[in-house]
């Protein structure tokens, strides 16, 4: 079974579940992969150690004659059963490169929402009639994509992008309260986040003004840019002007995750599995989330953290509330966490699907 990957993994980090896919199926003796990629990197030199063929000419722009030119040669040459695109530029040249051949055309989708059945755009990529199978990483990705593609929903599958334990056994927890100059009795939520509205940043801040004043709670926000003008407001209008820390963007957010006491992360929409979560539950930091469709399975309520409603700036207070209020059943959480991301989540069971999907998708007429 032969698999051309075409995708980015100049970040080392921010690749890693993806790229440790392929690392793992080239480990079996049934498959081999090859990789068009973006720059020379840790993860070509891993490739190209593990016997992958690693092509540095991933498109640049959309549509370029010379990439679908350069993707349809290598399919005829190497004789690739399946073409896996990760991204626009992959997807609309791997398509047009694709046409006439016999090869499967697969896609990836990682984030819940906008793609509709009567948008044109749409039939450029995934609602393309050249595609086979898009691979979704959450089931509520599925089920949405599932209805713009309603006439072949088995076009599209949920396999999670799993992750491994040893990935985190090197991360040191930051004394958090030194870091940030926080009192000695000071309870501490890490947000790893972004500024798009979907992570719900005003939402956070409303419920540490909801928090009473005499509890020593605290809201590292780390990233860049979370210091909008709307949440600067909701901030200064209460108590949270005193328990919010702006950290920005952070290299080491993962040692302040773990030096937390708590993870959290107040999403409204589009989510699939955050990244962010996955890895604050690694490290064992017990976690709080909310209810979106994207989130489903990621922690399980009162297993493995705690489930809120979206949009819910009370119940986010009263979760850290509870936290705090109840050390013994946030090490339960934190306890938990670390064990469903290494079950549910482990990256081995990714490899298994992917090959399994793979083989299916070969099978089919």
């Amino acid at each position: 079974m032969r698999i051309l990957v075409i995708s980015e993994y100049s970040t080392t980090v921010s690749s890693r579940p993806e790229a440790e896919i392929f690392l793992g199926l080239q480990r079996d003796p049934e498959v081999q992969i090859d990789v068009m990629t973006d720059a020379e990197c840790e993860y070509s030199h891993k490739f190209r150690d593990a016997g992958m063929n690693v092509w540095i000419d991933h498109p640049s722009k959309k549509f370029s004659r010379s990439s679908i030119k350069t993707i349809r040669n290598r399919i005829k040459e190497y004789k690739y059963d399946v073409i896996h695109l990760f991204n626009s530029k992959a997807t609309i040249n791997g398509i047009w490169a694709a046409m006439g051949l016999d090869v499967k055309v697969a896609l990836y989708r990682g984030y819940a929402g906008n793609i509709f059945w009567y948008d044109p755009s749409a039939y450029l990529k995934y609602l393309h009639p050249r595609v086979d199978r898009v691979f979704c990483i959450a089931e509520a990705v599925e089920e949405h994509l599932a209805k713009a593609i309603f006439w072949n929903p088995k076009k599209v599958i949920t396999i999670r992008k799993g992750h491994h334990p040893d990935w985190y056994k090197d991360v040191k927890a930051i004394d958090v309260k030194d870091e940030f100059n926080l009192p000695e009795n000071a309870f501490v939520a890490a947000c790893v986040a972004n500024t798009r509205p979907m992570k719900g940043i005003p939402y956070l801040v409303e419920a540490m003004n909801l928090i009473p004043e005499d509890l020593p709670i605290y809201l590292v926000l780390i990233g860049r840019g979370l210091d909008t003008e709307e949440v600067i407001e909701i901030v200064n209008s209460g108590p949270a002007k005193k328990r919010v820390i702006f950290a920005g963007y952070r290299k080491d957010a993962l040692s302040i995750d773990k030096g937390a006491d708590c993870f959290v992360l107040a999403s409204l929409y589009g989510e699939a599995i955050t990244k962010a979560v996955i890895e604050a539950m690694s490290v064992g930091t017990a976690p709080i989330i909310t209810d979106i469709p994207g989130n489903r399975g990621l922690a399980i309520d009162g297993e493995s953290g705690i489930v809120v409603p979206k949009a819910d700036a009370a119940a986010l207070a009263k979760a850290l509330e509870l936290y705090y209020r109840n050390p013994q059943h946030r090490e339960q959480m934190a306890k938990g966490a670390l064990k469903h991301m290494q079950t549910a989540f482990h990256t081995d069971r990714t490899v298994e699907g992917y090959k399994k999907a793979y083989l299916e998708l070969i099978a089919e007429n």
